[in-house]
């Protein structure tokens, strides 16, 4: 990278702070400094070690773990996040929320200290219980209001509402509540059900190990690697910021902080070649939040999937491979497209890094090789895995000097982990209020047997209203918490329609992430504009086009699932592969309206069509498209020939 942009990027350090907390809750937090930093920081790093301890360890009750990680959980949530944006007071907690984190802390101990009590009694519940219940669980609300927002609080609000209004069957209000406090804070069909359970035991270990993975500087590795394999074509820039956003989204778990702390690097590069601003911010955005979907990691969102279906990690991470690669396989296309329609060149070989140097650095990768083969090859468990990665990651970075892993670095990754981990923690505790309502009122199957008669047990409109309330249903919601939310909601409907339950999850999850990038609600796509300094709807729609793929390929894969590697073969798979490539060419150029020259709106929805007929698996649809686009190629360079 040139000393110009250095200096660009370091000029707007200050700015992706601002975009950070305007877009990204998880930025907005107390100033602790001196002694009263100290402590909190010791809570947390205990609360990171505990957790690694209790994953590889532990073998008391179940409910005692989950309990006590929630406690835990709201302890720090409203220790670390203000109840208002954008109070920075230094060392300062007003006397309410110091009430609420006792209370709410209190809550989860005491089903902590009294679970095995808890356990006996079944159905007899003291009416001080149900309080405590009630304490616990709007903590819980509020804490995810602080530092996850108030979208996901919004449907859970509604499902709440029809629990208590219409879904449960006991005619007096005090006996709902009654009924429905208990199964939500006292069993495992509320909060404590299988998000939280899964973040506790396998996810919190993998937030803990990416933030290791990023103090090894695998991050700048990473930009460096994208800006030496693609640096040097027409619009690299663009090509570099796709490479690197998707392995870094991978790790991250967050499409907002992805765009902003790589977009504060590749944005500015891709203005300075002459993309657009808008294109530029979109282009960032919808590679970070692809990266959700990039295996080995996909935002942690593979091993709660795998616990969710009951399939081996491994199976999921095979399946995932494709459709993401096809994703990211229609964003390098359009940039490269627009590249080449606006003449622009590459970095100058001057400024890229050089391979050699950089290849001396690969060893950084070996942590996550090595936790994606133990993983992946059932050699030991996930969070044992996670574990030993996280060592694995300490002994690599020993090997360089500017990201070696001291003292105080060990501390700061142990704070970063457990800072996450609220988030998740939260927003899985809230996913588990809308799955744990839904299950007692019996909702999931109205609403399967609702989209089901509106659709006429037609598979085309029952994915197409699923894909509505995916896409609603994860607007501003994190990836792994969205992924419950979709899981328990939606995932049924297309089950009951006679998808295979492996891609009606895949489905639901890709619209769910996909959320992040599709108006009205398109964090992702916003902050890329806030760094990019252009208009945020343009960037929304761009972005959306750039994720063309991500809307077409679930729908394929639902229809045939051979698109996932589902009962099919070798010979097929491969035929699949090439084929859904050409495809994407075609519906990628034909939306970019540019291959050889300039299309005419003719040559556009051939170009699509043909796409489109080449992604679906038919061999019918495949002569088709094939034909159509030999057509229009030759029309697109006999119509350029003419002209010169």
């Amino acid at each position: 990278m040139s000393k110009e942009m250095m200096n660009t990027v370091s000029d707007m350090s200050t700015d992706v702070d601002a975009v950070m907390k305007k877009y990204d809750r998880e930025s907005n937090q107390r100033t602790w400094t001196g002694k009263p930093g100290l402590v909190v920081k010791t809570i947390i790093v205990a609360f990171s070690l505990w957790c690694i301890y209790v994953t590889l360890f532990a073998t008391f009750l179940e409910e005692i773990r989950l309990t006590s990680f929630m406690a835990l959980i709201i302890l720090m949530g409203f220790l670390i996040y203000p109840a208002r944006k954008g109070d920075n007071r230094e060392n300062y907690m007003p006397w309410y929320d110091i009430i609420m984190m006792i209370l709410g802390t209190g809550a989860f101990l005491y089903y902590t200290f009294h679970a095995n009590a808890i356990i006996l009694q079944g159905t007899r519940f003291q009416p001080y219980q149900i309080v405590i219940g009630i304490i616990g669980i709007l903590a819980l609300v509020e804490v995810t209001r602080r530092c996850v927002g108030v979208p996901i609080l919004c449907v859970a609000f509604f499902f709440v509402v029809y629990a208590l209004s219409f879904g449960l069957t006991n005619p007096e209000f005090f006996g709902r509540v009654r009924y429905f406090v208990r199964n939500l804070f006292y069993t495992k069909e509320g909060i404590f059900s299988t998000p939280v359970n899964v973040c506790s035991k396998y996810i919190v270990v993998f937030i803990i190990f990416g933030a290791f993975l990023e103090r090894t500087g695998i991050s700048n590795f990473f930009i460096q690697l994208a800006n030496c394999v693609a640096g040097r074509f027409s619009g690299g820039p663009a090509k570099v910021s796709v490479i690197s956003s998707a392995l870094c989204g991978m790790v991250s778990g967050s499409s907002v902080g992805n765009t902003v702390t790589t977009g504060s690097v590749t944005i500015p590069m891709m203005k300075k070649t002459g993309y657009k601003a808008e294109f530029a911010g979109a282009v960032e955005a919808a590679a970070s939040t692809g990266g959700q979907i990039m295996p080995p990691i996909m935002g942690a969102a593979a091993f709660l999937m795998a616990d969710f279906i009951g399939v081996p990690y491994s199976s999921i991470l095979s399946r995932a491979i494709l459709p993401a690669i096809l994703y990211f396989a229609g964003i390098f296309i359009t940039v490269h497209l627009e590249a080449k329609r606006l003449g622009l060149s590459g970095i100058p070989k001057e400024e890229l890094p050089k391979f050699k140097l950089l290849v001396r650095k690969i060893y950084l990768l070996l942590p996550l090789v090595m936790l994606v083969v133990w993983v992946s090859g059932n050699y030991m468990t996930m969070q044992r895995a996670a574990s030993f990665a996280i060592v694995l990651s300490i002994v690599v970075s020993l090997f360089d000097k500017e990201n070696r892993i001291t003292l105080p670095k060990f501390f700061d990754a142990l704070e970063a982990g457990g800072k996450s981990t609220i988030t998740v923690a939260t927003a899985c505790g809230v996913a588990g209020i809308i799955s744990g309502s839904i299950t007692m009122t019996g909702l999931a199957n109205e609403l399967i047997n609702g989209i089901i008669a509106v659709s006429n047990n037609h598979l085309i409109i029952a994915l197409f209203l699923t894909m509505l309330c995916c896409i609603v249903l994860g607007m501003g919601v994190p990836t792994t918490a969205n992924y419950c939310i979709m899981a328990a909601t939606c995932a049924p409907i297309l089950i009951r329609m006679g998808v295979p339950a492996l891609a009606a999850h895949f489905f639901v999850f890709y619209f769910g992430i996909v959320a992040d990038i599709t108006p009205p609600v398109a964090l992702a796509a916003y902050a890329g504009s806030a760094i990019a300094k252009a208009n945020p709807m343009k960037t929304a729609f761009n972005a959306s086009r750039l994720a063309i793929a991500v809307f077409i390929v679930p729908y394929v894969f639902c229809f045939s699932p051979a698109l996932l590697m589902i009962d099919t073969n070798a010979m097929e798979v491969i035929r699949i592969v090439i084929t859904s490539f050409i495809g994407i060419f075609g519906v990628a150029a034909g939306l970019e309206g540019y291959l050889k020259k300039e299309m005419n709106p003719l040559q556009r929805v051939l170009f699509v069509v043909a796409g489109l007929m080449l992604i679906f698996p038919s061999w019918i649809t495949d002569i088709v498209g094939i034909v159509l686009i030999v057509v229009v190629i030759v029309w697109q360079y006999a119509e350029a020939a003419k002209k010169a």
